[in-house]
């Protein structure tokens, strides 16, 4: 099974390393990170930077997409070079996935119509201009399409994906194997839970605003 993790410039890291560290430990499974270009793409803190070894050209149907989000996200959405790569893998795949700001190119791909789907939270309600149904849950499934909400999420819907390939048990030793067993020093994790003073913040600041 080939598991392709596609790269852009400005591309948020965690997006793409959760599903990798997770997901990309399905037994057997051939993960690549695919871009335009091979080559370093860096994140969007500029001094990180991941290697695609592949171009979109060179993997033209893998078994799995897994499309992070992130600040690059907003010039990637009229790429069509990219559009048109994901709409063609989809027409194979057995899953399309993506974390945080990355379900918003598969919308504008036209993968996500009438279907429900989430994202950062601070783009969430921008899903519906592609005919997609947000919804607030952290990692949502319709079909073959997995979407995870803001970054972090992006562990979830690996080990949730990992499990409906492979097994409950096979997650959990992943789950176990990473010691992934969240206790966050704070519960502000979610808008719903962070201070009022905190959100708005975060909302004014926003990276995210498509124009």
């Amino acid at each position: 099974m080939q598991i392709a993790i596609v790269l852009y410039d400005r591309f948020t890291a965690l997006d793409a390393v959760g599903p990798y560290e997770t997901l990309g430990r399905l037994p057997g499974a051939d993960t690549v990170f695919v871009a335009e270009r091979t080559g370093p793409v860096r994140a969007d803190t500029g001094r990180l930077a991941l290697t695609a070894d592949r171009t979109l050209a060179d993997v033209p149907s893998p078994d799995i997409t897994v499309v992070p989000g992130g600040p690059g996200q907003i010039a990637q959405m009229e790429n069509t070079v990219l559009l048109d790569w994901l709409r063609a893998a989809d027409a194979t795949t057995t899953w399309t996935t993506s974390v945080c700001t990355g379900s918003l190119l598969l919308a504008a791909a036209g993968l996500l119509q009438g279907r429900r789907a989430t994202s950062h939270w601070l783009t969430l309600e921008q899903l519906r201009r592609f005919g997609a149904e947000p919804t607030g849950q952290r990692v949502v499934t319709d079909g073959k399409y997995v979407t995870a909400a803001g970054v972090s999420s992006g562990i979830d819907m690996g080990l949730t994906l990992l499990g409906a390939i492979a097994g409950d048990e096979e997650a959990q030793a992943v789950q176990l194997l990473t010691e992934y067993d969240p206790q966050p020093p704070y519960d502000a994790g979610s808008p719903a839970k962070a201070p009022e003073q905190v959100v708005d913040r975060l909302r004014s600041a926003s990276r995210f605003v498509m124009s």
